[in-house]
């Protein structure tokens, strides 16, 4: 066959099928049966055969796309949410392909427009905090809409997450119980990352119904880092010397609080307590273990990709509108 690309004609015919039916295997639909689209597979793989999805999407008005729309790169969050995604659609035929948006609500809405001009099969999105144009945008996608991350609003279509809310709740009745009374806060970017301001308004509710309120925070509009947690620290401590517990707005910035602490001479957790948010892998290899809320964000990935592979196949179906995880908190202890 020398260089000449492979048709589907010809994958067809090693396979023993027709060509409509070796199309809709390789797009993966359900009417097609396992036995049938693995000859498919295995014949377009002897042959090296590459699809033009192009032109099954204006043929069928659909790809075997799922756009993924996420804020952000720079820590391992939403690495592992999309890992999860990659694996829910495992054995789907369904590809997932990805924007950031780096908690720009306008560079959102362009990325969702562009992705849905390339009629994916679903899109999952980050959180529920979209403007109208862009939730009008989803609204009309005819296509299953699947919002992840956070359950503190109103989805367009399918929601998978937790409540960030709750979750600084949580974390503050958690603080609360282990004796902690006299707490600072550490955070930044706060007017982007919504989800962090959530968690802060939860904790200070619960404050709140105990007589209580931050006794100094720090928040900077720079993103979150470890550097700018360890920064943030040395001035609130500078400020405030005789503060029991710090809450910050993620693992990042309490790992920087950690360092700050440790330089200060100050014992971690007897002397103050270090809480972030997100568990990260890291938390578990620092040389003091600070305390956190766990997201399960892997698989809040992989749900979402199952919810969409089925919303998919079935559209009238009767799958959940809401799929509800709870952190887990852990690394807590007395002064």
């Amino acid at each position: 066959m020398g260089t000449r690309k492979s048709t589907l004609e010809e994958v067809a015919a090693a396979a023993g099928v027709s060509k409509m039916t070796a199309s809709r295997a390789l797009r993966g639909t359900s009417d097609v049966s396992k036995d049938t689209r693995e000859k498919v597979l295995l014949a377009a793989e002897r042959l090296s055969y590459v699809g033009n999805r192009l032109a099954l999407s204006l043929s069928s008005q659909r790809t075997n796309l799922v756009a993924v729309v996420v804020p952000s790169m720079s820590n391992i969050v939403f690495p592992e949410v999309l890992t999860g995604i990659s694996v829910g659609l495992e054995g789907s035929g369904m590809q997932a392909v990805f924007g950031i948006s780096d908690y720009d609500v306008a560079k959102e809405r362009d990325i969702i427009r562009d992705m849905l001009s390339w009629q994916p099969a679903a899109i999952i999105v980050t959180g529920l905090d979209q403007p109208e144009d862009t939730v009008r945008m989803l609204q009309k996608a005819t296509i299953p809409v699947i919002q992840i991350m956070d359950l503190d609003g109103t989805p367009v279509d399918f929601n998978v997450g937790l409540s960030h809310g709750k979750a600084g709740e949580d974390m503050a009745r958690a603080l609360l119980a282990a004796g902690r009374r006299r707490l600072g806060y550490v955070g930044s970017a706060l007017d982007r990352d919504l989800r962090a301001g959530k968690r802060k308004a939860g904790f200070e509710r619960v404050l709140k119904q105990n007589g209580l309120a931050f006794v100094e925070q720090q928040i900077d509009s720079a993103f979150s880092s470890i550097a700018l947690g360890k920064r943030l620290t040395d001035t609130l401590l500078a400020a405030v010397p005789d503060l029991d517990c710090i809450y910050y707005s993620n693992d990042d910035m309490a790992t920087g609080g950690l360092f700050a602490c440790m330089e200060l001479g100050l014992p971690v957790p007897q002397r103050i307590l270090i809480a972030g948010f997100n568990g990260l892998d890291l938390a578990n290899a620092l040389p003091t273990r600070i305390a956190t809320s766990r997201s399960p964000r892997r698989m809040i990935g992989e749900v979402a990709a199952k919810l969409a592979r089925e919303a998919i196949a079935e559209p009238d179906g009767e799958q959940p509108k809401t799929i509800v995880f709870t952190p887990e908190i852990s690394g807590i202890s007395g002064p």
